[in-house]
């Protein structure tokens, strides 16, 4: 990490507050603004190769890494091995530049959970700007393997980011190994993959359209192209991901969109955007998307969740307790398609309290449904699990013998 320049280091420690000011000084007094904003971007784009290194993962993380050193939760994903154990993940150091993962395992169904055994945490001191890892998932894909899916960037987003996968082949074992990292595309990504009935495996992926954040605005303007929901897909396994196609949104946030296939083999996208939920449509396996409408359902600026069940149906998670409208981040709810989401019935509702938000969840072999979630996460900071069936989503209440709601997963510490 102490390989770059000092020039580099000098040019971007110097940007640190205010790039398009505070760089000038480094320049001649006769070049252009144009010519200073190139070479501020130019700096700024060798800065963010150092989200290209691969970070250590940390599989001995106590006690650096225990409750009483954290102080924040954002919920990323849960998920079951073949042997039954639970694995959560959560972000920990805050929803910004210096969020980092953390992930704790239950076997018990959920009931306890350990203190954390896997920390992605890519800060350097030698770094002169923080490189944080704030989004992705875990995915148990059909051979039994476990894929945590991460992302790293400069800061929130450096305007090309990139997401990360490491396997873990022994998932229930007393001590997992993990694969090293490997690097899939630009990007971000926050939900599950998809398997097709082609057997095809179909990966979102966010380029955000909006560019970089921050200092990072203007960078890597070749990829403007590929701003948007991309759809990746792997014909061997996981070996390989090739981008198949891309849908654009106006107004997109994070887009955080996720894939169901229909009934007739056409693929369904839903998307976060600034106007809430909106869907698009391809016919042609992901290669190209219907202009974006509308969802009907409506949501607020915040992460959902739709999958296919084993019973046929479309389960979502959402908030509010109808599908046509919310009360924010609140009232956290199931609902269940028979008709390839153009109705929904039930609506048992997960968790009633406000704060709430980013449901990821699985449907284990005998047909239980798990959601986690988090509560407040700045403060209580708490990462929330329920557990329940489609009976209970029909029936509104639960009604299943392991059915429970608000099982807690963590909490952090630091300071109380």
């Amino acid at each position: 990490m102490k390989c770059y320049s000092l020039a580099l280091f000098c040019l971007t420690l110097a940007m640190s507050a205010s790039p398009a000011q505070e760089a000038r000084p480094i320049a001649s007094p006769e070049t252009s603004p144009a010519e200073v904003r190139r070479l501020e971007l130019e700096a700024l784009e060798k800065l963010a190769d150092f989200a290209l290194v691969p970070p250590e993962l940390n599989t001995s993380p106590l006690p650096r890494y225990d409750y009483d050193q954290l102080d924040y939760g954002m919920t990323i994903g849960i998920e079951r091995t073949p042997g039954g154990r639970l694995w959560a993940c959560w972000v920990a150091g805050g929803d910004s530049p210096k969020a980092f993962f953390v992930l704790a395992t239950s076997d018990d169904d959920g009931e306890s959970w350990s203190k954390p055994r896997l920390v992605l945490d890519a800060h350097s001191d030698d770094l002169p700007r923080d490189r944080s890892i704030l989004v992705g998932n875990l995915w148990t894909d059909p051979l039994g393997r476990l894929w945590l899916f991460f992302d790293q960037s400069m800061e929130m987003f450096d305007g090309r980011a990139g997401v990360w996968a490491t396997i873990c082949e022994n998932p229930d074992a007393e001590q997992p190994i993990w694969s090293e990292p490997q690097r899939i595309w630009h990007g971000v990504m926050l939900n599950k993959p998809t398997v097709l009935s082609t057997g095809e495996w179909m990966l979102p992926i966010s380029l955000d359209q909006r560019g970089g954040l921050g200092a990072f605005k203007g960078c890597f303007e070749e990829l403007d192209p590929l701003r948007g929901a991309n759809v990746f897909v792997s014909t061997d396994r996981g070996v390989q991901w090739e981008r198949q196609g891309m849908a654009t949104f106006p107004q997109p946030d994070w887009h955080e969109h996720m894939i169901v296939e229909r009934t007739d083999g056409s693929l369904w996208m839903l998307a976060r955007t600034a106007r809430g939920i909106m869907e698009s449509t391809s016919v042609d396996g992901g290669k190209t998307w219907s202009v974006a409408v509308d969802s009907a359902i409506r949501h607020p600026v915040a992460r959902f969740h739709i999958r296919r069940l084993r019973s046929g149906r479309m389960l979502l998670v959402k908030h509010g307790l109808s599908i046509d409208r919310h009360e924010g981040r609140s009232q956290l709810t199931a609902w269940l398609s028979d008709d390839d989401g153009a109705t929904w019935q039930g609506g048992l509702v997960l968790d009633e309290r406000k704060g709430i938000s980013y449901p990821d969840g699985f449907q284990a072999p005998d047909g239980t449904i798990y959601i986690s979630y988090d509560r407040n996460r700045a403060t209580d900071g708490e990462i929330l699990m329920a557990r329940f069936t489609e009976a209970d989503i029909m029936q509104k209440r639960l009604t299943g013998p392991k059915s429970k709601l608000k099982l807690l997963i963590s909490r952090p510490l630091a300071g109380r």
